[in-house]
């Protein structure tokens, strides 16, 4: 097992879980309840942690991350179809699920 994403903010490490999860790469979160013990444990141990169950996915995982991160400071896309606007980690509309062209 190998630590592949630690966040202060459990949100985005579930995010990311998700990403991971849905290029079928197995994942286990770790500290998902400890922020509670901040004070007997540093601050940063208390975050919460995805690890790699297979060694061998780590460099898919570190790509997949990459990506997503990338993504994080494109432009919204304006769809084509309907006129929504749709933030850049969109590959369709959330509206009318047409693809980003």
């Amino acid at each position: 097992m190998k630590l592949i994403y630690t966040n202060e903010n459990r949100l985005l490490v579930g995010n990311v879980q998700n990403i991971l999860e849905a290029h079928n790469i197995e994942v286990i979160l770790k500290n998902e309840y400890s922020q509670g013990a901040v004070g007997e444990l540093s601050v940063f141990d208390s975050w919460p942690e995805l690890w790699i169950l297979m060694d061998s996915d780590y460099e898919k995982a570190v790509k997949v991350i990459e990506n997503y991160k990338s993504k994080e400071s494109d432009p919204e896309w304006v769809c084509s179809t309907c006129g929504e606007s749709n933030d850049a980690s969109f590959d369709s509309c959330w509206k009318c699920q047409n693809e980003n062209s």
